[in-house]
């Protein structure tokens, strides 16, 4: 099979959905062969049809590629694919392993050990841009692991985005995978709020946003998320709240393990619980300007 960048050295996908699958797709087009394994065969398809090679297990994928990369919704479901029955662990052949999900560094800490011991290295390179980010190859892709392994799998990383090497140590890229998020859920939330507070003033939301974004609180909420998201409510910026609610808690208590204060932190996950129960867990991020719109009797935009 041919492939770029790499040489003859064999590409793994493991969780091929809305990022993943945006990801594995980016990987196609550069040339590189790949074998895909997702639980959800809508997921399979599309890519199978470019080339991708589907499988029946993450062991599977393992036994077939040199380097594995997983894109999943959740710290145990990581775990399980690492290291649980028919997991990588398994697999005869793969000797990397590139968690692209959100876990945490405790999770990713455990995962490495476990991995270790077969001979496998784990990569920390959780990624931040959303689905657009994915599409587009400009995700920021932020990469722990040993400065060789590093080496081997920048060529493939760069297809996906802007990539960071942040540190050496296991799990050292989730820590900064949380903090974009706390800050990004952090931005959402106050943001909210604001532009709430202007609406039931009598103030355009489109001019509060604008006039924030030429001033010193612009942020990613106003200079992106509300104008294209929460004022045309179309509400598709394409990262789940309840993902987010996990994100912000793996947070705080990697802070509360490292002795930092999260005063506003704690009251942004009170939010994010609220925002999950009252709009459900699927409910994209945006959405957390609903509730404070219920409490204060306005609509933002259309």
């Amino acid at each position: 099979m041919a492939e770029s960048g790499v040489g003859s050295v064999g590409l793994g996908f493991i969780g091929v959905g809305r990022m993943g699958g945006r990801m594995a797709r980016r990987l196609l087009s550069a040339g590189y062969g790949l074998t895909i394994y997702d639980t959800t065969g809508d997921a399979v398809a599309p890519l199978a049809a470019l080339g991708a090679r589907p499988v029946d297990s993450p062991a599977a994928v393992a036994s077939a590629a040199d380097i594995v990369l997983a894109s999943l919704p959740t710290p145990p479901v990581v775990e399980a694919v690492a290291l649980g029955p028919r997991g990588v662990i398994e697999g005869q052949r793969a000797r990397i392993f590139v968690d692209m999900s959100t876990t945490g560094a405790t999770y990713a800490k455990r995962i490495a050990e476990g991995l270790c011991a077969k001979g496998i290295v784990a990569v920390d390179a959780p990624v931040s841009g959303g689905i657009t980010g994915a599409e587009r190859g400009t995700l920021a892709v932020m990469v722990s692991c040993p400065e060789e392994t590093f080496s081997t799998v920048k060529p493939v990383l760069d297809c996906i985005g802007k990539v960071f090497f942040v540190g050496r140590q296991p799990g050292q890229g989730q820590t900064m995978k949380l903090l974009n998020n706390l800050l990004s859920a952090t931005a959402m939330a106050i943001s909210s709020e604001a532009v709430v507070m202007g609406v039931k003033a009598g103030l355009d939301p489109q001019q509060i946003v604008d006039v924030i974004n030429s001033g010193s609180g612009r942020n990613s909420a106003t200079q992106d998320k509300i104008p294209r998201c929460v004022i045309p409510r179309t509400f598709d910026f394409g990262f789940a709240v309840g993902l987010l609610n996990k994100d912000i808690r793996l947070c705080l208590q990697e802070a509360d393990a490292l002795g930092v204060p999260m005063v506003v932190g704690s009251a942004v996950r009170q939010m994010l619980s609220i925002v999950t129960a009252s709009e459900g867990p699927e409910a994209d991020m945006t959405e957390m300007v609903k509730p404070v719109e219920k409490w204060a009797g306005v609509r933002v935009g259309e």
